[in-house]
Formats: C-alpha cells, structure tokens, sequence
C-alpha cells in the first residue's frame, strides 16, 4: 500500500469504468478476420484512400484515420498487397451484414440436388429391370441424380459378379440420359452402388429455311 505523510496508509484508487470504444475486430464464420481494420492496420506510413465523400489519393496512415474517424467510419484495408496499400472508408459491420446476407440468399436460390434410389436384386428379372430402367430415365430427364444398387441378402454376395454385369447393362441403357459419376461400381457392405448424373439437354438444330421458289 502507498505510503501517506501522516504515517497512514490509503488505499490504492480503484479504476473507474473504460469508455465504450467501437468494437475492432469484426470476423468472419470460421472465426478469422476478414479485413485489418481501423487501429489493426500496422506496419505501414500511408495508404491510397478511397470511399464515399472522401478525396481519393495518398494520405498518411494517422491522416487516413483521421477522415475516417470524422466521418464515424472505419479504415479498412482492402488490398494490403498494393503499394501503398488501398484501404476504404466505410461503416464495417454493415458491410459484413450485407455479405453475409448476399452469402445466404444465394444458398437458399441455390438448386438443390435431388438424388433418387433404384433398387436391384443380383437376379432382377427382365420384367422389373425395365421397369425401374423406365423411372430411372424420367429420374434423369427431370435433372435428378440417380442411385442405383443391388442389394446382396444373405449369401447371394456370392452374386456379386451378377450385380457388376447388371450395373453394366444399366449404364449402357441409361446412356443416353445420364453418365456414370464414376466406374466401375462401389461394393459398400452388401450394396454394389453405382451413381448417374444427368446429362444437360442438347439444344434443337436450327430447322433450314424453306427453298424460295422462283418467281417467273
């Protein structure tokens, strides 16, 4: 404890509370910083500034702050690597949120893929095979993936070449629909699996033009 003159002691002040400052660090989903920003930005004496209602050109990195800070903005360094680094003034957090939410807007427009399943046994029949061969191609024809298998019960894994011979023939017959996302087929457990990717629709010839006729 300090020591007082008049042989006392007085206890050490206890620290009021720090004034609220903008929050500096901004991350991204994994948790790393996307941009240096404001104080982050180190190690360098000036910067090309660029930004809404702001005079582009060279500045010094404590002027840059400056502006920025009148403006109740932050710097943000967007291309570190230039000579002088470029760095933008601009409200931070807000563009975040708005690339996030452009991020999640085009993840739900996204086209999701729809795979569809055809089962087979080692010893399908001509009758069944054509059958799921018919769905199979409607499957690919409306842009959805297909998975086809054939399922070993029991000791028919003995069968297993069957299965390669009849995952071969379908291929050949979905061949003009859909290709093979890889071959020859996958054995998981009792399922030999082999997947079909639609092919993209071949676009109509052009009809010719009909002859003119002569005009006498």
């Amino acid at each position: 404890m300090p020591f007082k003159p008049n042989g006392g002691y007085r206890p050490k002040p206890t620290p009021g509370p720090r004034p609220q400052q903008r929050d500096q660090r901004v991350t991204n989903n994994n948790g790393k910083d996307q941009h240096r920003i404001n104080e982050q930005i180190r190690g360098v004496k000036e910067v090309r500034l660029v930004g809404d209602n702001v005079e582009m050109g060279i500045y010094s990195i404590q002027d840059a702050m400056r502006i920025a800070e009148e403006q109740e903005l932050d710097l943000v360094e967007i291309s570190p690597t230039a000579a002088p680094p470029v760095c933008k003034v601009m409200d931070y957090q807000k563009f975040c949120y708005q690339q996030k939410k452009k991020a999640k807007d085009a993840k739900a427009n996204a086209a999701k893929v729809v795979v569809k399943e055809i089962r087979f046994g080692p010893q399908t029949d001509d009758h069944d095979y054509e059958f799921k061969l018919r769905h199979a191609k409607e499957f690919l024809q409306e842009g959805s993936k297909v998975k086809s298998y054939v399922f070993f019960k029991g000791r028919s894994i003995l069968f297993k070449e069957q299965g390669e011979v009849l995952l071969a023939r379908f291929a050949q017959d979905l061949e003009e629909f859909g290709k093979p996302d890889s071959y020859p087929p996958v054995l998981e457990g009792k399922r030999m699996i082999l997947m079909f990717s639609p092919k993209a629709a071949k676009k109509a010839a052009p009809k010719p033009d009909a002859p003119k006729e002569d005009k006498e």
